[in-house]
This record gives structure tokens, sequence and C-alpha cells, in this order.
């Protein structure tokens, strides 16, 4: 899942980039206002982690401006601000879910796995095509319940296949939710990695899951 944390505190982004990353979350990073709304508006993201108090443009107008424009990313506020008022404008204005800092980083992880559940088809933690399970909680794979051991990268892209199964995902779609928005498309590491999954998920059994849609791009069949 790819998020996008606005924060002009850069050793508090850089903590929260790091801790989601540990998460096999993608991230990306604006450090003001501006830039964050720039990256909100040009960007997919799963969910928005957004401070209030930034330099150029603050959170409150960044939060109404993507309303506007039918932007509905859940997003959480991030904030010093914590009066009860402040909560109850940020949530008025169309935020999703509000935390105060200083914060846990394992509560800010557990509204982060709500909020995505809320907005995703499948509300379980256990993600299924045929006798494949991903545990997005514990970010586990197994096959014919036998565990199966990936890197980061390996599972957000199945993950991301996964939570669009029976539809067919371009590398190009692929790589820009899976990386940061710099990331270049036309590199290969995308089909080095669906090879790597295909060795661990599909190898020694009879049905094939994972599948190229020749020039266009990969999908997960379920049936």
């Amino acid at each position: 899942m790819r998020i996008l944390v606005v924060e002009d505190e850069k050793k508090v982004a850089s903590f929260i980039k790091k801790g989601l990353e540990e998460e096999y979350y993608s991230v990306d990073v604006a450090f003001d206002g501006k830039e964050g709304l720039k990256l909100a508006l040009s960007e997919e993201y799963d969910l928005i982690i957004l401070d209030l108090m930034l330099p150029f443009k603050d959170g409150l107008t960044i939060l109404k401006e993507l309303r506007e424009e039918k932007i509905f990313t859940p997003v959480l506020i991030l904030t010093a601000r914590d009066t009860i008022q402040d909560k109850v404008t940020g949530l008025d204005s169309g935020a999703d879910d509000y935390l105060a800092k200083p914060f846990s980083f394992e509560e800010l992880l557990a509204r982060i796995r709500a909020l995505l559940r809320r907005n995703s088809v499948d509300k379980n933690n256990i993600l299924k095509a045929g006798d494949l399970k991903l545990d997005t909680q514990t970010h586990k794979a197994y096959r014919n319940d036998i565990e199966i051991q990936l890197t980061a990268k390996e599972y957000a892209i199945l993950e991301y296949l996964m939570r669009n199964k029976n539809r067919v995902i371009s590398r190009t779609k692929l790589s820009e939710h899976i990386y940061e928005f710099h990331f270049d498309p036309e590199t290969n590491v995308i089909d080095v990695y669906i090879n790597k999954l295909r060795n661990k998920i599909d190898k020694g059994f009879d049905k094939q899951i994972i599948h190229t849609v020749r020039g266009v791009g990969y999908l997960i069949k379920d049936d």
C-alpha cells in the first residue's frame, strides 16, 4: 500500500517513513504544504498522513482542496494541535482520523490499518486467491498452508495484485504504486520481482496464480 506523509519536521518524517517501510508500506514524503498538495493531486495513494502546521500551505487548506477536487483518499491528521476544537475542525474538514503528537508508533500503525480496511473492498486482514493467502497484518504469505518467505518489495507487489485480483495491472501502474514518485518505470525491475514471486508462489504447484497479459501487465486469477 502506498502512503504519502506530509510533515515539515524532517526527523519526524524520517522516523515515520522508516517505520512504515519496515511494515512493508511504500512511502513518499513532502516537507511542505505546496509539495504535499501537488503529490496528492498528481499521484495515487491509499492513505495520506497530514500535519496541520506546514510551510506555504497549511494542512486544513490542503484537506479542503483535496475534497473539493473529489479526491477522497483517507486522510489521517497527525499534529501537535490537540484541543477538542482542533480535532472537531479537522474531522469536519474531511479528515478520516486525527492523532495528536507526541504519538505511539504502534497506535499510528493500528489507525492506518483501520483506515485501509475501511477503504478496502476486502475488510479482512486475509487476502485470498485460490489456495494463496496473504495476511496483511503479519505480512506472511501461504500457498496450500505452506508459508512463503517474501522480501518487502515482493510482499508489496503481491499485496497490490491480490487487492486487484482478476484485474490486469500494468507494469507502469505497479511501479508507480510500489515505488517512490521519482522511480523510473522504464526499468525492468518489476519483471524481475514478478519472476521471483512466480518461483516462490507458482513453482511446484499444478495451478498457476500469477499470469502475464502480454504487452499489458500482470494479474492474479482467482478461479
